[in-house]
């Protein structure tokens, strides 16, 4: 058992793109959240004063350092986080840095990919740590137009119709997926509200209507975020 609740940080690129989920479970388990709003200009931590890092998702890209510079200190953060040791989970942008900060290419993906859309576990992954248990197949939440190419040393646990890699993992402690598990129907409709001009028809873009349907799709994906939560929380209590 960990002799303390866990000290989670993690990183904001837009303030209409928060934890969701993530954030109830946190909370609920006795954890110690904080956080470093990119947008607003905060300071980053020092690695030593957390145990978790995420990061999470934004509009911009890897390469938008000339538009958004607060970028490059990100990336070092995040180096100096793997270099500890520390516990990584990054969702979208923040897999896409994740992958970048572990030496592996960012990339316009072919397809924007941005709705309710399947994921197909890769051979290994139904027993992987993180994803144990998981169905073969899965419907899961998406709003991409990037992607990343698996980094090396880690493996592929998952993959779409749309985008070849869909999540990756280094060990038990860093994870990267590139679509979203935390998303409430309020965070999609901030999305859809703040980011409309990315539902230009395509063949994999669904409607705001479409993304909002189903209140059950949302419960379904956050019971999903919440056993990838207890797996990496379980991995760091070993790691104590």
């Amino acid at each position: 058992m960990t002799k303390r609740p866990l000290r989670i940080h993690w990183l904001q690129h837009v303030a209409f793109e928060g934890l969701g989920s993530i954030e109830r479970w946190a909370t609920a388990k006795g954890h110690a959240l904080s956080v470093t709003r990119l947008h607003a200009a905060d300071p980053l931590p020092a690695v030593a004063g957390f145990d978790w890092l995420i990061v999470m998702g934004g509009p911009m890209g890897v390469r938008d350092e000339a538009t958004f510079p607060w970028l490059a200190n990100e990336k070092r953060l995040l180096r100096e986080a793997l270099a500890a040791g520390k516990t990584v989970l990054g969702i979208c942008l923040g897999a896409q840095l994740l992958a970048e900060a572990l030496g592996a290419e960012v990339h316009r993906n072919a397809h924007r990919e941005i709705g309710w859309f399947p994921v197909r576990l890769q051979t290994g992954a139904e027993t992987h740590p993180l994803l144990g248990g998981w169905p073969a197949e899965v419907e899961v939440f998406h709003w991409h137009g990037d992607t990343f190419i698996v980094p090396p040393g880690a493996v592929l646990l998952a993959r779409s119709a749309a985008c070849t890699n869909q999540a990756f993992a280094l060990g038990e402690r860093v994870l990267g997926l590139q679509f979203h598990l935390e998303t409430t129907p309020a965070a999609a409709r901030a999305l859809i509200e703040n980011c409309a001009g990315d539902l230009a028809a395509g063949p994999f873009v669904q409607d705001g209507v479409t993304l909002l349907a189903s209140t059950e799709r949302f419960d379904r994906i956050n019971a999903l975020m919440q056993r990838v939560l207890e797996s990496l929380e379980a991995a760091s209590m070993g790691a104590d």
